[in-house]
């Protein structure tokens, strides 16, 4: 039997998000020098960053 194809396929997770994850976002703040181990301590509310 076949699956539906408003299931997707296999191969989706592959394409590129558009939305960070959390840890994601913070280590892109890091990396743009935004972000300071033990100076920023809240997690939420988090600046927007690039995602490419």
């Amino acid at each position: 039997m076949s699956r539906h194809k408003s299931y997707g396929s296999s191969s989706k997770t592959a394409t590129k998000r558009n939305v960070l994850k959390r840890f994601e976002r913070i280590e892109k703040l890091r990396e743009l020098g935004r972000w300071k181990d033990g100076v920023n301590t809240r997690v939420t509310a988090l600046p927007k960053t690039p995602t490419a």
